[in-house]
């Protein structure tokens, strides 16, 4: 009786109070581990509550956009379209999948998760000012499923049902118990039922649609700037979730095709803000007058945020990629030790890991734990899995790469290629091999040449296409590429999101980029998923996913810096304590008015 009652003053203090024998009510959600705000709080610790608002912030992004829906099937998104609608729930920026309340403001979920009943706070209203209610989430839900990106009708097939139990109770059921599935819907955007019931939801839009978030589109000129405006009337501006975020009164978004020119507009001081991801920019280009007298702040702010995986990805439904160790030998012309001496003048670290800086990251041999998460697909998976921790290839930076030449060709011949007449030639079919890596950016392009002139000296053509952002959203969506510079997302733990990216049954996704069709790596992917709320299961699953993902050699994994490299122009303001997972800008930062006022005359448009 005693240990009950401890319990129960345990969850009410993390916002939890038993509902009945069967279910729990919430005012937050979280997946593992104890909520760090409890039911009451007033603000996230990393914000200043008393920020004042006002003024406005110009950023700047590159390529062109024709469309404001951004869950549309084709077209390319304004930036501050994915503002334009808030979530039933939200997280903070110092947990990993805690959510507390926006739009609903209490949950209800069975014990046995199956079912979760969001209740809609009554204050709730689009920006419209009309009522956001339990059908306009059930409306959204449906859309989605009918009209949005195929993987959100896969991922959400194990919901049964989706009803208004009032205008204010919404219910999903589940076919089975899952509850990390509850607490994705947690995050469902919610639409206006009555603006988007008599459109198509599926097709890009160049009209402003109506939200339920505090911003909108204020005006735009397609495809060059787009301005989005604070609403002062919003509803949910004092919630403990928003207190003192959304600081700018105007964010605006200008467009340019260059990064070069990107780079100098900043410097003239065009823009506000700047994330700095060429090394050799931010060593050689972010200097001057403006550098000198603290007009603009040039800062190298240290965290251990979980690093993604950028990488050189191959089409693995392509022929000449489905060979594992074609894949392994090409890996050897990546250069990484001298790359980063002579082209990003030594800051950066070689990238090994799907989940690196995190504890899942693999590392040394398999533990006991592992090698029985591994036993039931044993023989689906490398063997080198078992007696050999994965490591990129490693050259003494010199730029003589004879020692993995020979590696790579030796590892080619036993693939079934040799070299003839300077070319690498298919013993079986005679073709050569020769392939095309796309690329947006011309950064990239610098990077790709010296790996384009080491594979040469192997016989084989990497032919170079830069392509701009539209085709090469296109392409990618198509999986019409050999292989493309890309990555996939941080992951600051195993979640079922790795389903989408790797498992075969997402194939004709956007996300499954490399082509995965593995049975091992679809076994692991559905552990992970059936093992949400077990921290243990989870950490040993994560790093068996690794092991087998790294040694399919998927990817030419390239480097990561576990630094925000930010320039900005000395108009800020910012809390004391930063988000222990971004940087915070533009969330919580705003603008100083004596620091503006101090400023010279720009040419930046307010």
């Amino acid at each position: 009786m005693k240990k009950t009652i401890i319990i129960t003053i345990i969850l009410a203090m993390a916002g939890f109070c038993q509902a009945n024998e069967n279910s729990i009510i919430s005012s937050n959600f979280s997946l593992r581990d104890t909520p760090k705000y409890g039911k009451g709080f007033t603000h996230f610790d990393y914000v200043n509550p008393n920020a004042p608002k006002g003024g406005s912030v110009t950023l700047s992004t590159t390529g062109t956009f024709d469309s404001f829906n951004r869950y549309a099937q084709r077209g390319d998104a304004a930036q501050g379209s994915e503002q334009l609608y808030d979530t039933l729930m939200t997280s903070s920026d110092d947990e990993i999948d805690v959510l507390y309340p926006l739009i609903a403001e209490q949950i209800e979920y069975s014990k046995d998760y199956t079912w979760i009943i969001f209740y809609i706070n009554k204050k709730a209203k689009f920006q419209d000012g009309k009522n956001i209610t339990a059908q306009d989430v059930v409306f959204t839900f449906n859309t989605f499923m009918t009209q949005g990106v195929p993987q959100f009708k896969s991922y959400y097939k194990n919901v049964a049902h989706v009803e208004a139990l009032d205008s204010h109770k919404v219910k999903f059921t589940l076919k089975k118990s899952q509850l990390d599935l509850l607490h994705s819907l947690a995050s469902l955007a919610v639409l206006p039922k009555h603006y988007w019931e008599t459109r198509d939801f599926s097709e890009p839009t160049t009209q402003i649609p109506l939200g339920s978030s505090g911003f909108t589109i204020d005006s735009f000129k397609m495809g060059q700037y787009v301005v989005v405006k604070r609403l002062k009337d919003y509803w949910a501006k004092d919630l403990a979730v928003n207190k003192g975020r959304h600081n700018f009164d105007f964010i605006r978004y200008d467009y340019y095709k260059d990064e070069i020119v990107t780079l100098e507009a900043f410097k003239a001081g065009e823009f506000d803000f700047r994330m700095e991801n060429v090394a050799k920019q931010w060593a050689t280009l972010y200097k001057g007058e403006n550098f000198d007298k603290k007009n603009i702040i040039k800062q190298e702010i240290p965290h251990e945020i979980p690093q993604a995986m950028q990488a050189l990805i191959f089409n693995t439904q392509k022929e000449v990629f489905k060979d594992i160790r074609v894949r392994e030998a090409l890996s050897y012309a990546m250069d990484f030790e001298w790359m980063n001496k002579h082209l990003f003048y030594n800051q950066y670290t070689r990238t090994r890991s799907y989940f690196q800086n995190t504890e899942y990251e693999a590392k040394g041999l398999p533990s006991k734990q592992e090698t029985v998460c591994l036993e039931p697909v044993k023989n689906k998976i490398p063997p080198r899995v078992y007696t050999k921790e994965y490591h990129p290839p490693v050259t003494d930076g010199s730029g003589n790469i004879r020692p993995q030449m020979r590696i790579a060709l030796s590892i080619l011949n036993k693939a079934g290629w040799e070299i003839v007449n300077r070319k690498m030639t298919n013993k079986q079919t005679g073709k050569v091999m020769a392939f095309e890596l796309l690329l947006y950016s011309p950064t990239m392009e610098r990077i790709a040449i010296p790996i384009q002139d080491n594979l040469k000296k192997l016989g084989i053509a990497m032919n170079i296409r830069r392509v701009d952002t539209t085709q090469f959203i296109n392409r990618s969506r198509a999986r019409d590429f050999d292989m493309i510079s890309g990555g996939y997302s941080a992951n600051t733990f195993p979640s079922t999101n790795l389903k989408i990216v790797w498992h075969s049954g997402f194939l004709d996704s956007t996300y499954n980029t490399a082509g995965v069709k593995d049975p091992a790596i679809d076994f692991l992917t559905e552990k992970i998923a059936q093992n949400q709320t077990n921290k243990q299961a989870l950490l040993y699953y994560g790093r068996a996913l690794d092991r087998v993902l790294q040694y399919n050699f998927f990817v030419i994994p390239e480097w990561h810096l576990s630094k925000f490299r930010v320039a900005y122009w000395n108009k800020f303001a910012r809390p004391a304590i930063r988000p222990k997972y971004s940087i915070g800008f533009i969330d919580t930062w705003w603008i100083d008015k004596k620091k503006q006022a101090s400023l010279p005359n720009r040419n930046i448009r307010q």
